[in-house]
């Protein structure tokens, strides 16, 4: 009896072992699937990710474009100097708007379908342009353009700086290769090929999932967990950003549209620590454009003939070197911004175009008293290490400051306000750029009148670059 029962322990002991080997191994087959699951999902969510990406790329497409096809409307359409500023500063100067609704639009509609409605307003306003035949149904066109809600405010980081560049370097690419076409069907494949850009958004918008924050705010709290599970398998963490999400956003507070205009009473009417930050925010966005660099990006081409360069294809693949220094400098701050810092960073930035538009001015005074030598290639460089200093530093750190600086109940509108302000100081700029060049002989054709650049956006520079509210950030959640 005694060795049937241990046969019988023995039997039992191994069935048990096999139970618990059986177990075992289904959990580790369970957790071999979850890992493919989640490594599945964080697949699909960097392709939704990069898809958010192209949004900057195709909606700073049209600026690359305006530069090369202002030249071509001028002669074609017969546009004076004064109509093609408006055209290009009123692209900037109608955003605005698009800029201060898209806050609002976002809360309401989500980031996702701020985004097919700016696509399709888009799509209509180049069309408009496409086919325009006098200067009211270019500008009518350019409004429409502008108008369009902000389609990459939300994505405030250093990564949509890169693709912004890449989209103003694809226009400069598309410029100079339908440059050999007739002066009368060139600016408008230019301006066409835009269309493109906007269909692939909307395109783009079937796999681009709702950002958690608008989801919370809907109440939609399980969909939201989803979403955030797809970017972080990590259950304890989700569940610690969702009720940071929640406590930050006020999801649980009924009297939602009385919390928006509390928002907006409190940046109208900040205390002292919110009317730091917005000094600091909205002052960084205004001190961006004040350098004059996104008129250097519109009116490449006639700074560069300015210079010397003559023939408009020569011109046109001179702009294409400024996209590439753009694109390439832009990388650069990526991966310097949290190494060196963004204060020492910026004073880097504000300080090195200073001196690289002094250089400009210097060069050019040279090209005036007959010193050709190498005065001409000095400007080029000049103006290419402008683009390079100003993508190295200020362009990616005023969109990163923004999203850091402002705690999250306020950031939407805060972002909106910033970059309004971002846009009315660019369109002001952009507006009276060819004006005042013209003013101080500085695009005449004739070397003798060259007077140099201007030395107002070096006084911007240097009192940006002593702008010594801005904070020092270190990595915590600032929210």
């Amino acid at each position: 009896m005694g060795s049937v029962g241990g046969e019988e322990d023995g039997s039992a002991g191994s069935m048990r072992n096999e139970r618990n080997e059986l177990k075992e191994s289904n959990v580790l087959g369970d957790h071999t699937t979850c890992g493919q699951h989640l490594l599945e999902m964080r697949r699909k969510s960097s392709r939704r990710f990069c898809l958010r990406l192209c949004s900057p790329c195709f909606s700073q497409h049209c600026v690359g474009v305006m530069s090369g096809a202002i030249m071509y409307m001028q002669e074609d359409l017969k546009i004076a100097e004064v109509q093609a500023e408006v055209l290009v500063g009123c692209l900037s100067i109608v955003s605005l708007f698009g800029s201060l609704t898209s806050g609002r639009t976002s809360d309401t509609i989500d980031k996702t379908w701020t985004m097919a409605v700016g696509a399709i307003v888009i799509q209509v306003g180049t069309a408009a342009m496409t086919f325009a035949d006098s200067f009211l149904v270019l500008l009518l066109g350019t409004l429409l353009n502008g108008i369009s809600p902000s389609i990459n405010r939300g994505s405030l980081t250093s990564f949509p700086e890169i693709f912004a560049s890449i989209g103003i370097l694809l226009g400069y690419i598309s410029n100079y290769a339908f440059s050999g076409l007739s002066v009368h069907i060139n600016w408008s494949f230019m301006l066409g090929v835009g269309i493109l850009p906007s269909v692939l958004i909307g395109f783009a918008l079937f796999v681009i999932p709702e950002s958690p924050r608008w989801l919370i705010m809907q109440n939609r709290v399980d969909e939201a967990r989803s979403v955030l599970l797809k970017t972080n398998g990590d259950e304890s963490e989700v569940e610690e950003r969702l009720a940071e999400i929640q406590l930050a956003a006020g999801a649980n507070n009924s009297a939602e549209e009385q919390g928006q205009k509390a928002v907006w009473c409190e940046l109208l009417s900040p205390s002292p620590s919110l009317h730091r930050m917005l000094i600091t925010g909205i002052g960084l966005q205004c001190f961006q454009q004040l350098t004059g660099t996104e008129a250097v990006v519109y009116y490449s081409p006639e700074i560069f003939k300015a210079a010397g360069i003559n023939g408009k294809s020569n011109l046109l693949a001179a702009t294409v070197v400024v996209g590439v220094t753009k694109t390439s400098f832009i990388i650069v701050a990526t991966v310097l911004i949290d190494k060196l810092g963004r204060k020492p960073l910026l004073y880097i930035s504000s300080i090195s175009m200073t001196v690289c538009l002094c250089s400009a001015g210097v060069s050019l005074s040279l090209l005036k008293e007959g010193i050709a030598g190498g005065a001409a290639p000095l400007a080029i460089l000049s103006v290419c290490g402008t683009i390079a200093f100003f993508s190295a530093g200020i362009s990616p750190i005023c969109w990163v400051v923004t999203s850091e600086i402002f705690p999250l109940r306020y950031r939407a509108q805060a972002a909106a306000l910033g970059a309004a302000a971002n846009r009315l100081c660019s369109g002001l700029v952009s507006m009276s750029f060819l004006s005042k060049a013209m003013r101080f002989h500085l695009l005449v054709p004739t070397a003798k009148k060259r007077k140099g650049i201007q030395p107002l956006p070096r006084v911007f520079l240097l009192v940006g670059s002593n702008y010594f509210l801005y904070p020092i950030f270190r990595p915590c959640h600032v929210t």
